[in-house]
């Protein structure tokens, strides 16, 4: 009997094995596809579903790869052949809300903005924000670590998990983390498992940290400048002043030109970078009102607006550039992390490399915490090796500046092959030797993150 057979006999119809189906799960949203089928889907639509399944997969030692919404970036949820798709997407509930705790407990398939829908009836919201929040889910979220526009002030996902529940490869269920926000008995596993991608088991539930809604207008500023690097120490300067926005988030000309184009909107009349910023609660008039005035003396044209719909319209610029560059060819979307001084250093290497290398390399920048997204633009369904050559600068470039190869989007499939530098070869090792602790057998998404390949 096949492993599909397997899974068939002790699931039943939640067992997918259609052709449309398992070519999706061949990529996620990084524009890059496995070298061929899996073998099978499950929808599991319960923690038991998904306890049944890894047994199996444990017992044929059969590889498996868990996915949500697949709107990933570094190709960690990419399955092919031999592997089963372990899918968590119909497992979307809130199971439970505690308004005076600021918890929830939810499935890892419910959706961001759905999950943030559901809890505004009660006055709360969860602050992760990534700029795909309408597709992803919140189990993905985890699995990446993910960040967003709001981390500057509101911070990331792994600030905003109280613990996860946690099925192992051999189907065993544990219960990490607490409800109670202080907690420090024994080692902190929801810690390591959050940002895991997959590797460590299975996350079929979360208790989330939460927060009420924030009280007051927001005010968002736009700030043109003549070029990236001004723009970059603006950014800087904003950090080094104090005052804390909600949302600072830097295009650089290309990537400022190819959202207008793709809005069809007519483009700045001065300037080749922005800057957009957003201010929130009680004192968001005063704050934005003092980073003008920082922005303005750093060489800024600012404008400002407390009107919540033109804000609105004013961040779809930012939150459009998946879209833009998107219509330009393929995309391999970078994800590089700098500390926030370093910033116009950065740039100035991505200029440095697009000289080298003959590229345009349209980037985008959470500027609030010195997050940075490279995009590299070609033809084709395989990256050409000059741009691998380029972004193997890029990466480089960032360790140099006491930055890190990711910032939110993981290791995956893409950046493998640079782990063990940035991490030094015994931290690599032991990070690999916690991993086999988890799974033993190997089969929690081989290929991804500590493969070299």
């Amino acid at each position: 009997m096949t492993v599909a057979a397997d899974l068939r006999n002790a699931l039943g119809d939640i067992v997918d094995v259609t052709d449309e189906s398992l070519e999706a799960a061949r990529a996620d949203r990084s524009g890059h596809r496995s070298a061929g089928r899996p073998l099978a889907i499950v929808h599991a639509e319960s923690v038991d579903h998904v306890q049944q399944t890894m047994r199996i997969a444990s017992s044929t030692h059969t590889p498996v790869v868990i996915r949500g919404a697949g709107t990933g970036l570094a190709s960690g949820a990419n399955a092919g052949p031999g592997e089963i798709v372990l899918s968590t997407i119909r497992m979307n509930r809130v199971l439970d809300v505690r308004p005076d705790d600021l918890l929830a407990v939810v499935e890892p398939g419910i959706l961001n903005a759905e999950l943030n829908a559901q809890l505004a009836d009660h006055g709360l919201w969860w602050p992760p924000d990534p700029a795909s929040r309408d597709i992803s889910t919140v189990g993905g979220n985890i699995a990446t670590g993910a960040g967003g526009l709001l981390c500057a002030k509101y911070g990331v996902v792994r600030d905003a998990v109280l613990g996860v529940d946690l099925v192992l490869a051999d189907g065993r269920l544990l219960h990490l983390g607490h409800r109670s926000v202080k907690g420090v008995t024994g080692l902190d596993l929801t810690s390591l498992v959050i940002g895991s991608e997959g590797t460590l088991g299975v996350v079929v539930g979360a208790t989330l940290k939460l927060r009420r809604l924030v009280e007051g207008e927001s005010c968002t500023l736009t700030a043109l400048f003549p070029d990236v690097r001004t723009a970059a120490a603006a950014s800087a300067a904003v950090t080094a002043s104090g005052t804390q926005p909600a949302i600072m988030e830097l295009m650089d000309a290309a990537s400022l030109a190819a959202v207008h184009a793709h809005l069809t909107m007519a483009a700045p009349s001065f300037g080749t970078a922005q800057l957009t910023i957003q201010t929130d609660g009680p004192a968001a008039a005063a704050e934005a009102d003092r980073i003008a005035e920082t922005l303005r003396a750093a060489g800024g044209m600012v404008t400002v607006t407390s009107d919540a719909a033109e804000g609105e319209r004013l961040l779809t610029i930012r939150r459009s550039m998946h879209g833009a560059m998107a219509a330009l060819g393929t995309t391999l979307i970078e994800d590089v992390s700098v500390p926030r001084s370093a910033l116009p250093a950065m740039f100035d290497e991505i200029g440095r490399i697009e000289t080298a290398f003959g590229l345009t390399i349209p980037t985008v920048a959470h500027a609030g915490d010195g997050n940075l997204h490279p995009n590299f633009i070609f033809e084709g369904p395989e990256v050409p090796a000059q741009v691998w050559s380029a972004a193997d600068e890029l990466f480089r470039a960032a360790i140099r500046l006491d930055g890190t190869l990711t910032g939110e989007h993981g290791i995956g499939m893409l950046k493998s092959r640079w782990l063990a530098e940035e991490l030094g070869q015994d931290q690599w090792e032991l990070q690999r030797q916690i991993k086999a602790v988890f799974d033993p057998l190997g089969i929690l998404n081989p290929g991804k993150v500590f493969d070299r390949a």
